[in-house]
């Protein structure tokens, strides 16, 4: 149920964007009229230095002014390319996570809450923030450690960011539901199950301890792995609000020239990157989801360091199966396979034509074969299969759009330290490897493995389930007999239910009609 202040905030973030002039960024074609109305008002609104200006990053300077949870909903759906569209995707990916510092002190009284110790008892040295983001902000600090000082970063939440981002996320939901009741053709889609995952990232976000748990989690997945690996944590000083984490020295990969100077190989850069990020999808199935080139360091040794564990993906086994064998597919011209993995994986609806799915990939896979394998692009490849698998109904999976997203932003990576970079070849030793262990005859066995340990837990289970079985049947039966009954707290609640949707239904429209009047005297 949303309440009247999320009605408001809705408001100002529709002010907002329209004196930002972002409104007109929106494709209109699948608006109905009304909304199309409601975008040339907001045009009118838009103030002159946004009409004047570029009309990319639009978007991110309107959610930029909204402040820092904004900031952290706008990166979440550009990660969502099939909700917000290709476009606004790529405006909102150009949100610059960099927020003013909060007072040290505030960081000091966060880190003594969280671990219930004095600061100059857990560090040597605690000095000045050196940068802030949507969710904390980082300190260089100084450990004692079997006798040796030693460099740390430490990681501190943004005071009252969890209190703001409950508020806001509830004009998120409302803005979800308004979507699917006045947009049908987005109901596909689930918004309101899209607001759910932000909602439920954003959370795991802001909780250091789990951020510190992926860091692991991920070290040990590559701790045999050359050239890629992540901080080390202190969990001695890590805590729900303050993560302590190794200091890396070492080079940004947005810094060319720098990676250059130092004499680094960007070419062997490039496919470490790629292998490291296929690597860590197919095989382990966990992978880091916002590998941009603000979050990838170069070490003295070459190796590349990813930090800001904050938004990770994961795909279970059959995900995995189904992605290596679409890729596959298309490699081998095998459009009618690609076709029926979609529909083994219930991807596409029964109902469609697998032939005539197979024909809507022929036209994304044939054309590709006649490039250059060097300007190949995998990302690309799985963005228009997308886009063809909306004409056959297909439903969101946010975890193979995260996928995708962040495929699109490892393999840009990558061609930015080499155009011409080949993304095939490089990738072809690690596919290559999972598809001969797990399309052929280790399949088979992983499979045997897996059904046996199934039929194990099932057997197990199956005294509980039988118990369950006739407790369900003997309240079936004195339901047929005695009818449906509703205690009275059931009713009661009902009752009180229906009368609180009333009362909002009436405070929002009064609210509405104040605030049109507000921006109508404004205008004025």
């Amino acid at each position: 149920m949303s309440t009247p202040g999320s009605y408001f905030r809705l408001i100002r973030i529709g002010w907002v964007l329209a004196r930002e002039n972002a409104f007109a960024a929106v494709p209109s074609e699948h608006l109905p009229p009304l909304a199309r109305f409601v975008q040339k008002l907001a045009g009118l609104l838009a103030s002159r230095e946004a009409r004047l200006g570029a009309r990319s990053g639009r978007l991110a300077r309107a959610v930029e002014r909204l402040g820092p949870s904004y900031v952290k909903i706008g990166q979440f759906l550009a990660t969502r390319p099939d909700v917000v569209g290709a476009e606004l995707a790529a405006d909102l990916s150009l949100l610059q996570d960099r927020m003013a510092t909060f007072p040290e002190s505030a960081s000091r009284a966060a880190i003594e809450a969280s671990l219930g110790r004095p600061v100059g008892e857990l560090f040597l040295e605690f000095a000045e923030p050196i940068a802030a983001a949507s969710i904390a902000q980082v300190h260089p600090a100084v450990v004692m450690r079997d006798g040796t000082r030693e460099r740390v970063a430490v990681k501190v939440i943004r005071p009252g960011v969890r209190q703001r981002f409950v508020a806001d996320i509830e004009a998120m939901y409302l803005v979800s539901r308004m979507q699917e009741r006045f947009l049908p053709y987005t109901r596909r889609l689930r918004p309101v199950e899209v607001t759910k995952t932000l909602e439920q990232t954003t959370k795991v976000e802001m909780d250091l301890r789990l951020e510190a748990a992926a860091l692991s989690e991920l070290g040990e997945n590559t701790r045999e792995d050359s050239g890629f690996r992540v901080p080390r944590v202190d969990w001695e000083r890590t805590g729900r609000d303050v993560v302590t984490m190794e200091w890396i020295d070492g080079i940004k990969m947005s810094d060319i020239e720098g990676l250059k100077r130092a004499g680094h190989d960007l070419n062997r850069l490039a496919e470490t990157l790629i292998q490291s990020f296929l690597r860590h999808t197919l095989r382990d199935g966990f992978f880091h989801a916002d590998m941009h080139q603000g979050n990838l360091f170069v070490d003295e040794a070459g190796h590349i360091v990813a930090v800001d564990m904050g938004i990770v993906g994961r795909l279970g086994r059959k995900e995995r199966r189904f992605l290596a064998e679409i890729l596959y597919g298309f490699i081998m011209r095998d459009y009618q396979r690609v076709a029926d993995v979609h529909f083994e994986a219930g991807y596409v609806p029964s109902h469609h034509d697998a032939a005539s799915f197979a024909q809507a990939i022929r036209a994304i896979g044939e054309p590709i074969h006649g490039q250059p394998a060097e300007t190949i692009s995998m990302a690309k490849l799985l963005t228009l299969l997308f886009e063809v698998t909306e004409l056959f109904d297909m439903q969101t999976r946010p975890e193979l759009v995260m996928l995708q997203k962040t495929m699109v932003v490892v393999e840009g990576v990558a061609r930015t330290l080499n155009p011409r970079f080949n993304m095939w070849k490089a990738s072809e030793p690690v596919v290559g490897k999972w598809i001969r262990d797990n399309l052929g005859p280790k399949r088979i066995v992983a499979d045997l493995r897996d059904g046996i340990h199934a039929a194990l837990r099932v057997a197990e289970a199956l005294p509980e389930i039988a118990a369950r079985t006739e407790r369900f049947s003997g309240e079936i039966m004195a339901m047929s007999e005695n009818g449906l009954r509703f205690d009275p707290e059931t009713a009661e609640a009902i009752g009180r239910s229906e009368a609180r949707h009333t009362r909002s239904g009436r405070i929002a429209l009064w609210v509405i009609a104040a605030a049109l009047v507000y921006i109508a005297w404004q205008l004025a």
